[in-house]
């Protein structure tokens, strides 16, 4: 058998979004009538169609297909030269393939949007909104971050101030923001600020938020200090002013009636009066925690060791508590991973990487809390091994705490099935909550956040396949 192919032309260009076409021509070199099935193979494939897909020719005779390339507008669409191929396979001797390879360039295009998260930050001397940064694009990008106001209110510490991010990915960069006056007393003031993104050759992105700056005390508080200080003075000043002079006829009132003030001398100590019968051995005026301090003395006097006392664990919801108490009216998220073979991993916060990336260790369970948010729930996907259809299952409902309280998705036991990933949602639904996640044998997935507003209620963090269970977990809110 033999055959002759040619392709017309040998390279292309396609835009993304759109499509072209490319024809392949082909003869029946052989001496017997064949019938040929085309098939596109490589990356190209998905985005590949042959029409028609199989040709019937006679010897020496000679036909044509016609190869429709539509890759889509979104990051997997690599730009750049992308070469592609079409198995040929003959029926009458399907030993005998060939594959004819071509060239098709995909042009780059780009596309990037910036969201604040929070876009409202309320603080007395910082605020800490982070901005995410999606490069939705078939391009590398690169930008910088920088903040303005006006009337140059706020100063800005932006970290990274330039980020690089690869197609399909998101980077966060981390802002304070601090008012350059601090507002003694007085009521809370909105000052409006923007974050723009900045391109080489391009227009800027600009990315407006709030900053509400509350005032150190309230108008109230320093009313009330300053007629208290006043009444404190003015009290002060009288008293110096007007103050009794006290004297006493005592002594003249003695030495008038001849007695004299000494005490006679003793002759004898008296004897220290005996505890009566049935009396309590603790004093009543000694305190619960007097008592409990004896009680302890008499168990160390004989002679027993102390017992090791361990210390509290340090879960989300410690760390959840401590950033609320520095800022209360801020929105944190705080969580840990239970890592297979290593245990729970140190509670992070608001962006930051809890779990391990690329050690082949998946996640067994994710302890999560908020605060500000009015709390979160969720449900943990694990691995079924009785699936039909390759996919992992929900085994416990949605698990849901308020601000400040753990919660935990998932399980440590240690035969616990692996997570895969887990649902989250905050203020039942009506918050919003971003996540990304790194799952086993793939890099970071995009971030996603819920959308209230468009009924999305919650967002899921993760994969459904059985065998791409969780590594690492990256929240904010």
């Amino acid at each position: 058998m033999s055959l002759w192919t040619s392709l017309e032309p040998a390279s292309a260009t396609v835009d993304p979004g759109g499509s072209t076409t490319v024809r392949l021509r082909l003869r029946n070199t052989g001496d017997v009538v064949d019938e040929y099935r085309f098939e596109a193979v490589g990356p190209l494939a998905p985005w590949t169609r042959v029409e028609p897909q199989t040709l019937r020719l006679y010897p020496g005779t000679t036909g044509s297909v016609d190869l429709a390339f539509a890759p889509p507008r979104t990051p997997d669409a690599t730009a750049g030269p992308n070469p592609y191929a079409i198995r040929i396979t003959p029926t009458e001797h399907p030993e005998a393939t060939t594959v004819p390879e071509g060239n098709l360039t995909i042009t780059p295009f780009t596309e990037v949007r910036a969201e604040l998260v929070p876009p409202t930050v309320k603080g007395r001397f910082r605020g800490r909104p982070k901005l995410a940064v999606d490069n939705l694009g078939n391009t590398k990008l690169t930008a910088s971050v920088s903040g303005s106001d006006n009337g140059d209110q706020l100063s800005y510490d932006i970290y990274p101030s330039n980020v690089q991010i690869e197609p399909g990915r998101a980077a966060f960069v981390k802002t304070t923001l601090k008012p350059r006056q601090i507002s003694w007393f007085g009521s809370k003031e909105d000052r409006p600020y923007t974050l723009t993104v900045q391109r080489s050759g391009v227009e800027p992105m600009d990315v407006q938020g709030t900053y509400v700056q509350r005032s150190f005390l309230p108008r109230w508080l320093a009313t009330f200090l300053g007629v208290f200080m006043a009444l404190a003075i003015t009290f002060v000043m009288l008293w110096i002013a007007y103050k009794p002079q006290v004297r006493s006829s005592a002594t003249e009132k003695l030495q008038e009636a001849g007695i004299s003030t000494l005490p006679p001398s003793p002759t004898a100590s008296p004897e220290a009066p005996k505890v009566p019968s049935g009396a309590p051995t603790v004093p009543p005026a000694a305190t619960e925690s007097q008592k409990a301090g004896g009680a302890a003395a008499g168990a160390g006097g004989g002679g027993s060791e102390d017992k090791e006392t361990k210390a509290p664990e340090k879960t989300a919801a410690t760390a959840v508590q401590k950033l609320a108490a520095q800022d209360p009216s801020g929105r944190h998220i705080c969580y840990r991973a239970y890592v297979s073979g290593q245990g729970w991993t140190d509670a992070v916060c608001d962006g930051e990487t809890a779990g391990t990336v690329g050690k082949e260790t998946p996640l067994k369970a994710v302890n999560i809390a908020v605060s500000g948010t009015k709390g979160t729930a969720g449900a943990a996907f694990v691995h079924n091994p009785g699936s039909t259809n390759g996919e992992g299952h929900f085994p416990d409902p949605w698990s849901g705490v308020a601000d400040g309280i753990d919660n935990y998705l998932g399980s440590t036991k240690k035969d616990a099935p692996n997570m895969l990933g887990f649902t989250i949602n905050v203020d039942g639904g009506g918050g919003a909550v971003c996540q990304t996640a790194h799952v086993h044998n793939d890099a970071w997935l995009g971030l996603e956040c819920d959308d209230p507003k468009a009924g999305f209620d919650f967002t899921y963090a993760g994969t459904h396949n059985n065998d791409l269970w969780l590594e690492a977990i990256k929240l904010t809110v």
